[in-house]
């Protein structure tokens, strides 16, 4: 018999893949392709670039809201369930931005979005990683990382494609037909997990989910304002910053102290090295890349003087990179472990970023563009190793949890790069756009350093009873003395083997 290692996908798993990546894959591009239209919002509804800004603000506070509720909702409903609902919530909202008769509409409209995307960008790494198991999870995190880390590159791409031929309704519209297609889909492949009862799933942590939810949505919320004023004393800033800190607090007193229910992130998660160093890790990623979207087209557009469409085709290489080194990365770490590849991904997108540090107004295009080609194969060779590695050390029933906090990291991280991008542009640059964006990469180069120093704290090889499906060790485990108790099927993420009962 093969060993479990070496198995491949089987057909119903490359079909699960396929469909829950045609549903994540909407929501991953409307973050960035709305992006490119804010002027062309400004004009239409004859508003401020202020007012436009809370498009995407909007949409990003209202998805990091809905993404604490799925950890429970998950075994509550079952994720079958829960990931339909997230593709008619969000395609509701998609067709609604659509036909938005004003900026306060559109603005409602995103809300509407961002609660779908809540649902199914982080059911989408719970659903995948549980149907993978572990001895298939790196090559499985590698694929969805492909759309993943090119999504917000391609995003303006596609949507500099669309206003230069239609209007930027169709930047919502066109969910609508890859919505439908994803949901009569989904009815068909994704697996039928019953959910597991409300005794067994516990109560929702309604206290917990007052504080985390609204907690992170200002930590979210102070960066964005942060990144638009770059002035820390403003009113803005402060108010939501203190109320970050404020709930934040609150919640972890109460995940601590809370007996009768189990709290929505157990945080003695963080109690285990390899959970910490994988979510960290996962944070830096999100910082790096990001901080990469925003620089580099403010590089081509205020440095070179190209359109934002030519700056969006210049930035693709980044994302290019990123889509080829995850599903090798991905696929060797399930035989190697995480440790070295992120190490070695670390270094070769350090040094590039180093390397971009140097770029002048007369550099050939060529290079920078080999420069971004060389960071987006670092990013891709941390991204995917370090998911795959978090899942190996949580046991199946943990994983929505993982999921949670691993996202909310990454896009506290995204939130965080471009800030910081807009922070030293601003005290840097000094009216000189080239020098901001030097110093901006230096900021880029420090995070990756990070992540190499966080490298040798990832689990390296891994062991034998992670490579058969067994629990990982049991330091993970006490974490989760409060939780609920799982099913037997629950304990141990199984492949899938057959479709669900709608096929």
């Amino acid at each position: 018999m093969a060993h479990p290692s070496d198995q491949g996908l089987d057909p119903a798993l490359r079909r699960l893949i396929g469909v829950i990546l045609l549903g994540g894959i909407m929501g991953i591009l409307d973050g960035s392709m709305v992006a490119v239209a804010a002027d062309t919002l400004v004009k239409d509804f004859h508003t401020s670039l202020s007012a436009v800004s809370w498009v995407s603000t909007s949409y990003l506070l209202a998805l990091t809201v809905s993404i604490p509720v799925t950890t429970w909702a998950v075994d509550r409903f079952g994720g079958r369930r829960l990931w339909l609902l997230g593709l008619v919530v969000f395609l509701a909202g998609s067709v609604c931005s659509g036909l938005a008769w004003n900026i306060g509409s559109l603005i409602v409209f995103r809300v509407v979005q961002g609660l779908g995307a809540g649902l199914l960008d982080p059911l989408m790494l719970t659903l995948l990683a549980r149907s993978a198991g572990p001895s298939r999870i790196g090559r499985v995190m590698g694929l969805m990382g492909v759309v993943g880390s090119s999504g917000p590159v391609f995003g303006p791409v596609l949507g500099g494609l669309i206003l230069q031929g239609a209007s930027w309704r169709w930047m919502f519209l066109v969910n609508i037909p890859i919505g439908l297609v994803a949901l009569v889909l989904a009815l068909r492949v994704v697996p039928d997990d019953k959910p597991v009862g409300e005794h067994t799933a516990g109560r929702l942590d309604v206290v917990g989910l007052s504080l985390i939810g609204p907690g992170v949505a200002a930590a979210v919320l102070t960066l964005s304002q942060y990144a638009e004023r770059t002035e820390f004393a403003a009113w803005q800033v402060l108010v939501p910053l203190v109320a970050a800190v404020v709930l934040l607090a609150g919640y972890a007193v109460h995940a601590l102290r809370e007996r009768r229910t189990s709290p929505l992130i157990d945080l003695r998660l963080f109690t285990s090295r390899g959970f910490s160093a994988s979510v960290t890790v996962g944070a830096l990623v999100g910082l790096a890349t990001f901080a990469s979207l925003f620089a580099l087209p403010l590089y081509y557009q205020q440095v070179r003087g190209h359109d934002t469409f030519e700056s969006a085709l210049l930035l693709a290489p980044l994302g290019v990179g990123s889509a080829l080194s995850m599903p090798l990365t991905g696929r060797l770490s399930d035989r190697i472990g995480a440790r070295n590849l992120v190490f070695g991904g670390g270094l070769l997108a350090g040094l590039s970023a180093l390397g971009t540090t140097q770029l002048g107004a007369d550099t050939s295009q060529l290079w920078s563009g080999v420069l971004a080609f060389t960071i987006g194969l670092g990013l891709g060779s941390v991204g995917a190793p370090t998911i795959a590695s978090l899942y190996r050390t949580l046991p199946g029933r943990l994983v929505p949890q993982g999921s949670t906090v691993l996202y909310m990291l990454n896009q506290l991280g995204a939130a965080i790069g471009i800030a910081l991008v807009a922070l030293l542009v601003q005290s840097a640059g000094d009216g000189d756009a080239l020098h901001g964006f030097r110093a901006a990469y230096w900021g880029v180069t420090g995070a990756l350093a990070l992540v190499v120093l966080a490298a040798p704290l990832l689990p390296g090889r891994p062991a034998a009873q992670q490579a058969t499906g067994e629990l990982p060790p049991p330091a993970v485990e006490s974490a989760a003395e409060s939780a609920p108790a799982p099913r037997p099927s629950d304990d141990v993420p199984t492949p899938v083997t057959a479709q669900g009962d709608g096929s």
